[in-house]
């Protein structure tokens, strides 16, 4: 029988596994971020109407720009950004391959500061980018002059900043963001993925976009707006770097569908959003309870914990498997991450970790 390893992959693709989460059938699942609130019925019924008045039409391609749908998104984002401001794709993740295929590729290098976001590098990797994997703090900071520093010895091509920053969940300090951007001689890509979850007072890369050019802000609607299963990811950047992004997108890419039910969401935005308060306050709430357990707990900007101080991190997670929670290996040895959900979520997480704790 025919394996990965009968086959002429790519060097740089051996070994490798794919992404993804534990996809496991248990009560409560606190392990991809997801947003535990369901879609709201005036929002399910908006969608199946946008869905509905695109069926007879299937026959036909869909507006192959998505005009309509980035104009919607400019007017989401706000700061004077307009539909050339923005692109939109099936899942940020598609967006960052798109970037990288056209501002990355053979030949061409990508720096990120993990830890972070694992889909960076492989993303980088898939597209022929060779990664270069830059470093933080042992409190996983990142200070102005530790990443100018690499910045500065590496010269990348594109830069990878993520913020609030994936696994820790902490929001990266403006300066460092402008900092990174004024020196970098490539592009800067600042995945904004869990913004709207940011703590009061926490800027957004948005407002640094009109002094530079090769800035790019991701976004997605799996979050915040609790729309994992729609697929519909998006940047903000000049329009040359839309223009830019247009030269490598397949055609067609974003269904009829796929655009019409993120405009009936944006049109409900008021009402989807409307969880994200409550989800902040349970992640406020996961924080202080694991501090008073005498844990490590990285501040939170996103929708997630990461908490620390375990002697047997592997040994935790598979108890709280067993207690019917599934949590975040991330891979860091003594660390875990949490998903902040309801408040019954949450109920369940505490009880099963006092539970697994030793």
């Amino acid at each position: 029988m025919t394996d990965l390893t009968d086959l002429p992959l790519r060097d740089e693709l051996r070994g490798l596994r794919p992404y993804g989460a534990p996809q496991l059938d248990v009560p409560v699942r606190l392990n991809t971020n997801e947003n535990s609130y369901p879609v709201p019925d005036e929002v399910v019924d908006a969608i199946a109407k946008a869905l509905q008045g695109e069926l007879r039409d299937l026959n036909r391609y869909p507006d192959r720009d998505a005009v309509a749908l980035r104009t919607d998104l400019a007017a989401y984002l706000g700061h004077g950004l307009t539909a050339a401001h923005t692109w939109a794709a099936n899942g940020s993740n598609e967006i960052l391959q798109q970037l990288l295929q056209v501002f990355g590729g053979p030949g061409r290098t990508a720096l990120g500061f993990t830890p972070a976001y694992s889909m960076h590098p492989l993303i980088s990797v898939g597209t022929g980018t060779r990664w270069i994997d830059g470093t933080r703090a042992e409190d996983f900071t990142l200070s102005v002059e530790h990443a100018v520093a690499q910045v500065r010895e590496h010269r990348p091509d594109v830069v990878f900043l993520c913020s609030p920053n994936n696994p820790t969940g902490t929001a990266m300090p403006m300066d460092v963001i402008e900092a990174v951007t004024a020196e970098a001689t490539g592009m800067v890509i600042v995945d904004e993925a869990y913004a709207e979850f940011a703590r009061p007072g926490t800027p957004s890369a948005l407002t640094l976009l009109p002094a530079y050019p090769r800035l790019v802000v991701s976004r997605t609607m799996s979050k915040a707006f609790a729309l994992a299963g729609a697929r519909l990811g998006y940047l903000a950047a000049a329009p040359a770097v839309v223009d830019a992004v247009q030269l490598v997108r397949l055609p067609y890419h974003l269904s009829a569908l796929t655009q019409a039910a993120a405009r009936a969401a944006l049109a409900c935005a008021d009402t989807l959003l409307g969880t994200v308060e409550a989800i902040k306050v349970q992640r406020d709430r996961i924080v202080t309870e694991l501090r008073a357990r005498g844990l490590s707990v990285a501040d939170s900007d996103a929708n997630f914990v990461l908490f620390g101080g375990l002697a047997d991190s592997a040994g935790v997670w598979r108890r709280m498997l067993d207690h019917g929670v599934l949590i975040r290996d991330v891979g860091l040895p003594g660390w875990l991450r949490v998903t902040a959900g309801t408040p019954d979520e949450t109920d369940a997480f505490l009880a099963a970790l006092d539970r697994s704790l030793p």
